[in-house]
Protein backbone atom coordinates (compact mmCIF):
# COMPACT_ATOMS: atom_id res chain seq x y z
CA UNK A 1 0.00 0.00 0.00
CA UNK A 2 1.45 3.37 -0.99
CA UNK A 3 2.07 6.00 1.72
CA UNK A 4 -0.59 8.59 2.41
CA UNK A 5 0.31 11.70 0.42
CA UNK A 6 -0.26 14.86 2.46
CA UNK A 7 0.15 18.24 0.80
CA UNK A 8 1.28 21.12 3.01
CA UNK A 9 1.43 24.85 2.38
CA UNK A 10 4.97 25.42 3.65
CA UNK A 11 5.38 29.15 2.97
CA UNK A 12 5.57 29.94 6.67
CA UNK A 13 8.85 28.01 6.89
CA UNK A 14 10.58 30.55 4.66
CA UNK A 15 12.79 33.21 6.20
CA UNK A 16 12.77 33.90 9.93
CA UNK A 17 10.74 31.24 11.69
CA UNK A 18 8.15 32.81 13.99
CA UNK A 19 4.54 32.13 14.93
CA UNK A 20 2.95 29.86 12.35
CA UNK A 21 6.34 28.87 10.97
CA UNK A 22 7.38 27.59 14.37
CA UNK A 23 4.05 25.74 14.70
CA UNK A 24 4.41 23.99 11.34
CA UNK A 25 8.08 23.18 11.82
CA UNK A 26 7.47 21.58 15.23
CA UNK A 27 4.70 19.39 13.80
CA UNK A 28 6.67 18.29 10.73
CA UNK A 29 9.78 17.39 12.71
CA UNK A 30 7.76 15.12 14.96
CA UNK A 31 5.74 13.53 12.17
CA UNK A 32 8.94 12.73 10.28
CA UNK A 33 10.48 10.65 13.11
CA UNK A 34 7.46 8.61 14.16
CA UNK A 35 7.96 4.83 14.14
CA UNK A 36 5.27 4.59 11.45
CA UNK A 37 6.64 7.49 9.38
CA UNK A 38 6.82 5.31 6.26
CA UNK A 39 3.00 5.23 6.19
CA UNK A 40 2.83 8.81 4.95
CA UNK A 41 4.74 11.21 2.73
CA UNK A 42 4.57 14.99 2.96
CA UNK A 43 4.61 17.20 -0.11
CA UNK A 44 5.81 20.62 1.05
CA UNK A 45 4.95 23.45 -1.34
CA UNK A 46 6.78 26.78 -1.30
CA UNK A 47 7.83 29.45 -3.77
CA UNK A 48 11.47 29.20 -2.61
CA UNK A 49 13.74 26.42 -1.29
CA UNK A 50 13.24 25.50 2.37
CA UNK A 51 15.95 25.17 5.01
CA UNK A 52 13.95 22.86 7.33
CA UNK A 53 15.91 19.63 7.82
CA UNK A 54 13.80 16.45 7.83
CA UNK A 55 14.84 12.78 7.57
CA UNK A 56 15.49 11.63 4.03
CA UNK A 57 12.41 10.22 2.36
CA UNK A 58 9.89 11.73 4.77
CA UNK A 59 9.04 14.73 2.61
CA UNK A 60 9.41 16.19 -0.85
CA UNK A 61 9.83 19.94 -1.25
CA UNK A 62 8.12 21.32 -4.35
CA UNK A 63 9.36 24.80 -5.29
CA UNK A 64 6.64 26.27 -7.48
CA UNK A 65 5.88 29.69 -8.93
CA UNK A 66 6.99 32.93 -7.35
CA UNK A 67 5.69 35.30 -4.71
CA UNK A 68 4.24 34.35 -1.33
CA UNK A 69 0.78 35.88 -1.36
CA UNK A 70 -2.78 35.06 -2.30
CA UNK A 71 -2.06 34.90 -6.04
CA UNK A 72 0.57 32.20 -5.48
CA UNK A 73 -1.78 30.30 -3.15
CA UNK A 74 -4.77 30.36 -5.49
CA UNK A 75 -2.88 29.69 -8.73
CA UNK A 76 0.48 27.90 -8.43
CA UNK A 77 -0.34 26.07 -5.20
CA UNK A 78 -3.85 25.04 -6.26
CA UNK A 79 -2.61 23.74 -9.61
CA UNK A 80 0.19 21.71 -8.00
CA UNK A 81 -2.10 20.27 -5.33
CA UNK A 82 -4.62 19.13 -7.94
CA UNK A 83 -1.91 17.60 -10.13
CA UNK A 84 0.14 15.71 -7.55
CA UNK A 85 -2.32 12.94 -6.62
CA UNK A 86 -2.57 14.02 -2.99
CA UNK A 87 -4.85 12.34 -0.49
CA UNK A 88 -5.47 15.51 1.54
CA UNK A 89 -4.19 19.03 2.02
CA UNK A 90 -3.05 20.72 5.26
CA UNK A 91 -3.11 24.53 5.39
CA UNK A 92 -1.50 25.71 8.66
CA UNK A 93 -2.05 29.46 8.31
CA UNK A 94 -5.69 30.61 8.10
CA UNK A 95 -6.25 30.23 4.33
CA UNK A 96 -6.00 27.46 1.74
CA UNK A 97 -6.05 26.96 -2.03
CA UNK A 98 -9.71 26.74 -3.02
CA UNK A 99 -11.16 24.25 -5.45
CA UNK A 100 -8.60 21.45 -5.08
CA UNK A 101 -11.29 18.80 -4.57
CA UNK A 102 -9.20 17.35 -1.72
CA UNK A 103 -10.11 16.80 1.93
CA UNK A 104 -8.88 19.97 3.64
CA UNK A 105 -7.47 20.47 7.13
CA UNK A 106 -7.23 24.16 8.00
CA UNK A 107 -5.65 25.79 11.06
CA UNK A 108 -7.19 29.10 12.15
CA UNK A 109 -5.10 30.38 15.03
CA UNK A 110 -7.29 33.40 15.69
CA UNK A 111 -9.81 35.57 13.84
CA UNK A 112 -8.67 39.02 14.87
CA UNK A 113 -9.29 40.21 11.29
CA UNK A 114 -12.97 39.26 11.67
CA UNK A 115 -13.55 40.18 15.32
CA UNK A 116 -11.60 43.46 15.06
CA UNK A 117 -11.52 44.67 11.44
CA UNK A 118 -10.40 48.09 12.66
CA UNK A 119 -6.94 46.63 13.29
CA UNK A 120 -6.36 45.91 9.59
CA UNK A 121 -6.03 47.87 6.38
CA UNK A 122 -9.29 47.69 4.47
CA UNK A 123 -7.98 45.59 1.60
CA UNK A 124 -6.00 43.20 3.78
CA UNK A 125 -8.89 42.66 6.17
CA UNK A 126 -11.38 42.05 3.36
CA UNK A 127 -9.05 39.54 1.66
CA UNK A 128 -8.35 37.63 4.86
CA UNK A 129 -11.99 37.52 5.92
CA UNK A 130 -13.19 36.27 2.51
CA UNK A 131 -10.50 33.61 2.12
CA UNK A 132 -10.77 32.35 5.69
CA UNK A 133 -14.55 32.06 5.47
CA UNK A 134 -14.31 30.20 2.16
CA UNK A 135 -11.62 27.88 3.48
CA UNK A 136 -13.55 27.18 6.67
CA UNK A 137 -16.61 26.35 4.59
CA UNK A 138 -14.64 23.75 2.62
CA UNK A 139 -12.64 22.25 5.49
CA UNK A 140 -13.19 18.73 6.77
CA UNK A 141 -11.51 19.73 10.03
CA UNK A 142 -10.56 23.10 11.50
CA UNK A 143 -7.75 23.22 14.05
CA UNK A 144 -7.41 26.05 16.53
CA UNK A 145 -5.27 26.68 19.60
CA UNK A 146 -7.66 27.52 22.44
CA UNK A 147 -11.24 27.27 23.63
CA UNK A 148 -11.40 31.05 23.30
CA UNK A 149 -10.58 30.83 19.60
CA UNK A 150 -13.07 28.01 19.18
CA UNK A 151 -15.84 30.25 20.51
CA UNK A 152 -14.68 33.11 18.29
CA UNK A 153 -14.74 30.87 15.19
CA UNK A 154 -18.18 29.52 16.04
CA UNK A 155 -19.53 33.02 16.64
CA UNK A 156 -18.05 34.83 13.66
CA UNK A 157 -17.54 32.17 10.97
CA UNK A 158 -20.71 30.16 11.70
CA UNK A 159 -19.15 26.79 10.95
CA UNK A 160 -20.35 23.44 12.25
CA UNK A 161 -18.93 23.20 15.81
CA UNK A 162 -18.28 19.51 15.20
CA UNK A 163 -15.59 20.42 12.66
CA UNK A 164 -13.48 22.38 15.16
CA UNK A 165 -10.68 20.67 17.08
CA UNK A 166 -8.85 22.55 19.84
CA UNK A 167 -5.22 21.38 19.89
CA UNK A 168 -2.92 23.69 21.87
CA UNK A 169 0.68 24.03 20.72
CA UNK A 170 3.60 22.89 22.81
CA UNK A 171 5.61 25.20 25.02
CA UNK A 172 9.33 25.03 25.60
CA UNK A 173 12.04 27.62 26.03
CA UNK A 174 14.53 27.97 23.17
CA UNK A 175 17.78 26.15 23.90
CA UNK A 176 20.62 28.34 25.07
CA UNK A 177 23.18 26.25 23.20
CA UNK A 178 25.58 25.76 26.12
CA UNK A 179 25.73 23.89 29.38
CA UNK A 180 24.96 25.52 32.76
CA UNK A 181 25.91 27.52 34.71
CA UNK A 182 23.50 29.99 33.17
CA UNK A 183 24.18 33.74 33.34
CA UNK A 184 22.73 35.57 36.36
CA UNK A 185 19.38 37.31 36.02
CA UNK A 186 19.54 40.99 35.14
CA UNK A 187 17.07 43.86 35.62
CA UNK A 188 15.88 43.16 32.10
CA UNK A 189 12.26 43.30 30.91
CA UNK A 190 11.64 41.30 27.74
CA UNK A 191 8.93 41.22 25.06
CA UNK A 192 8.98 38.69 22.21
CA UNK A 193 6.45 38.55 19.38
CA UNK A 194 5.43 40.39 16.23
CA UNK A 195 4.55 44.00 17.03
CA UNK A 196 0.83 44.63 16.54
CA UNK A 197 -1.26 47.51 17.90
CA UNK A 198 -3.30 45.05 19.96
CA UNK A 199 -0.15 44.10 21.86
CA UNK A 200 -0.01 47.61 23.32
CA UNK A 201 3.75 48.17 23.17
CA UNK A 202 3.34 51.89 24.03
CA UNK A 203 1.75 50.80 27.32
CA UNK A 204 4.63 48.41 28.03
CA UNK A 205 7.19 51.15 27.34
CA UNK A 206 5.31 53.58 29.61
CA UNK A 207 5.03 50.98 32.39
CA UNK A 208 8.73 50.13 32.11
CA UNK A 209 9.67 53.81 32.36
CA UNK A 210 7.50 54.24 35.45
CA UNK A 211 8.69 51.01 37.09
CA UNK A 212 12.39 51.75 36.67
CA UNK A 213 12.65 55.43 37.58
CA UNK A 214 15.00 54.42 40.39
CA UNK A 215 16.70 51.66 38.37
CA UNK A 216 18.77 53.35 35.65
CA UNK A 217 20.54 50.04 34.98
CA UNK A 218 17.28 48.32 33.98
CA UNK A 219 16.71 47.60 30.29
CA UNK A 220 13.73 46.81 28.06
CA UNK A 221 14.30 44.53 25.06
CA UNK A 222 11.56 44.27 22.43
CA UNK A 223 12.04 41.49 19.88
CA UNK A 224 9.71 41.37 16.89
CA UNK A 225 8.97 42.78 13.47
CA UNK A 226 6.97 46.02 13.58
CA UNK A 227 3.66 45.21 11.86
CA UNK A 228 1.61 47.89 13.58
CA UNK A 229 -1.18 49.63 11.68
CA UNK A 230 -1.67 52.51 11.98
CA UNK A 231 2.10 52.55 12.27
CA UNK A 232 3.46 53.18 15.75
CA UNK A 233 6.81 54.93 16.08
CA UNK A 234 7.99 52.98 19.10
CA UNK A 235 11.44 54.59 19.04
CA UNK A 236 9.80 58.00 19.44
CA UNK A 237 7.54 56.68 22.21
CA UNK A 238 10.55 55.35 24.11
CA UNK A 239 12.27 58.71 23.70
CA UNK A 240 9.18 60.57 24.94
CA UNK A 241 9.29 58.47 28.12
CA UNK A 242 13.01 59.08 28.55
CA UNK A 243 14.03 55.44 28.11
CA UNK A 244 15.28 55.30 24.52
CA UNK A 245 18.85 54.69 25.73
CA UNK A 246 17.60 51.77 27.83
CA UNK A 247 15.29 50.22 25.22
CA UNK A 248 16.57 47.86 22.54
CA UNK A 249 14.47 46.98 19.48
CA UNK A 250 15.34 43.84 17.54
CA UNK A 251 13.22 42.75 14.58
CA UNK A 252 14.45 39.15 14.82
CA UNK A 253 17.13 37.14 16.59
CA UNK A 254 18.05 33.46 16.18
CA UNK A 255 16.98 30.92 18.77
CA UNK A 256 20.34 30.68 20.56
CA UNK A 257 20.47 34.44 21.11
CA UNK A 258 16.81 34.49 22.11
CA UNK A 259 17.47 31.73 24.63
CA UNK A 260 20.27 33.80 26.13
CA UNK A 261 17.88 36.74 26.51
CA UNK A 262 15.32 34.53 28.26
CA UNK A 263 18.09 33.28 30.56
CA UNK A 264 19.04 36.84 31.54
CA UNK A 265 15.58 38.41 31.82
CA UNK A 266 13.74 38.96 35.08
CA UNK A 267 10.31 39.95 33.69
CA UNK A 268 8.38 39.13 30.53
CA UNK A 269 5.89 41.80 29.49
CA UNK A 270 3.01 40.89 27.19
CA UNK A 271 0.14 43.38 27.44
CA UNK A 272 -1.86 41.98 24.52
CA UNK A 273 -5.60 42.58 24.46
CA UNK A 274 -6.35 39.85 21.89
CA UNK A 275 -4.66 36.54 21.11
CA UNK A 276 -5.73 33.19 19.78
CA UNK A 277 -3.28 31.65 22.23
CA UNK A 278 -0.12 33.65 22.97
CA UNK A 279 2.88 31.32 23.00
CA UNK A 280 5.82 33.49 24.05
CA UNK A 281 4.73 34.05 27.69
CA UNK A 282 4.69 30.26 28.06
CA UNK A 283 8.19 30.07 26.59
CA UNK A 284 9.21 32.70 29.13
CA UNK A 285 7.73 30.61 31.96
CA UNK A 286 9.64 27.58 30.71
CA UNK A 287 12.82 29.67 30.81
CA UNK A 288 12.14 30.83 34.38
CA UNK A 289 10.87 34.31 33.55
CA UNK A 290 7.60 35.38 35.24
CA UNK A 291 5.16 36.99 32.78
CA UNK A 292 3.08 40.13 33.27
CA UNK A 293 0.07 39.92 30.94
CA UNK A 294 -3.16 41.71 30.23
CA UNK A 295 -6.17 40.25 32.03
CA UNK A 296 -8.13 38.70 29.14
CA UNK A 297 -10.26 35.61 28.74
CA UNK A 298 -7.68 33.79 26.64
CA UNK A 299 -4.80 34.76 28.93
CA UNK A 300 -6.62 33.25 31.92
CA UNK A 301 -7.28 30.09 29.90
CA UNK A 302 -3.68 29.67 28.73
CA UNK A 303 -1.51 30.95 31.61
CA UNK A 304 -3.72 30.07 34.57
CA UNK A 305 -2.26 31.23 37.88
CA UNK A 306 1.33 31.34 36.62
CA UNK A 307 1.24 34.98 35.52
CA UNK A 308 0.58 38.41 36.98
CA UNK A 309 -2.50 40.03 35.42
CA UNK A 310 -3.12 43.72 34.87
CA UNK A 311 -6.14 45.53 33.48
CA UNK A 312 -6.24 47.03 30.01
CA UNK A 313 -4.82 50.55 30.09
CA UNK A 314 -3.62 50.28 33.70
CA UNK A 315 -0.10 51.62 33.21
CA UNK A 316 0.46 52.12 36.95
CA UNK A 317 -0.68 48.57 37.69
CA UNK A 318 1.66 47.17 35.05
CA UNK A 319 4.49 49.29 36.45
CA UNK A 320 3.87 47.97 39.97
CA UNK A 321 3.93 44.40 38.70
CA UNK A 322 7.18 44.95 36.79
CA UNK A 323 8.81 46.77 39.69
CA UNK A 324 7.76 44.05 42.13
CA UNK A 325 9.27 41.29 40.03
CA UNK A 326 12.48 43.26 39.51
CA UNK A 327 12.97 44.01 43.21
CA UNK A 328 11.47 41.01 45.04
CA UNK A 329 12.85 37.56 44.14
CA UNK A 330 10.22 35.95 46.36
CA UNK A 331 7.43 37.46 44.26
CA UNK A 332 8.96 36.01 41.11
CA UNK A 333 9.41 32.64 42.83
CA UNK A 334 5.74 32.52 43.83
CA UNK A 335 4.68 32.95 40.20
CA UNK A 336 7.21 30.47 38.85
CA UNK A 337 6.31 27.84 41.45
CA UNK A 338 2.96 27.56 39.68
CA UNK A 339 4.47 27.34 36.19
CA UNK A 340 5.23 23.58 35.97
CA UNK A 341 1.56 22.62 36.34
CA UNK A 342 0.62 25.06 33.59
CA UNK A 343 3.42 24.03 31.24
CA UNK A 344 2.48 20.36 31.65
CA UNK A 345 -0.68 21.09 29.63
CA UNK A 346 1.30 21.91 26.49
CA UNK A 347 3.27 19.32 24.56
CA UNK A 348 4.46 19.42 20.95
CA UNK A 349 4.44 15.62 20.92
CA UNK A 350 0.79 15.57 21.91
CA UNK A 351 -0.09 18.35 19.46
CA UNK A 352 1.63 16.51 16.61
CA UNK A 353 -0.01 13.16 17.41
CA UNK A 354 -3.51 14.60 17.75
CA UNK A 355 -3.22 16.72 14.62
CA UNK A 356 -1.95 13.79 12.55
CA UNK A 357 -4.77 11.56 13.81
CA UNK A 358 -7.33 14.03 12.49
CA UNK A 359 -5.51 14.39 9.16
CA UNK A 360 -5.72 10.64 8.66
CA UNK A 361 -9.33 10.54 9.86
CA UNK A 362 -10.61 12.95 7.24
CA UNK A 363 -9.16 10.79 4.47
CA UNK A 364 -11.15 7.80 5.74
CA UNK A 365 -14.44 9.71 5.94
Amino acid sequence: MRPLRIGVDARELLGDSTGVGRYLGELLRRWAVRPDADRRHFMLYAPEPLTLALPEGSATVRVIGSGRGTWWEQTHLRTAARRDRLDLFFAPAYTAPLGTGLPLALTIHDISFVAHPEWFRAGEGLRRRWLTRRGAGLASVIFTDSQFSRREIEQHLHVDPGLIEVIPPGAAAPRIGREPPLPPREPLVLFVGSLFNRRRLPDLIAAFALATRQRPEARLVIVGDNRTWPRQDLFAIAAAHGVSARTDFRSYIPDAELAALYARASVFGFLSEYEGFGLTPLEAMAAGVPPVVLDTEVAREVYGDAAIYVARGDIEGAARAIEGLLTDPAAAARVLDRAPAILARYSWEDAAARTLAHLERIVRQ
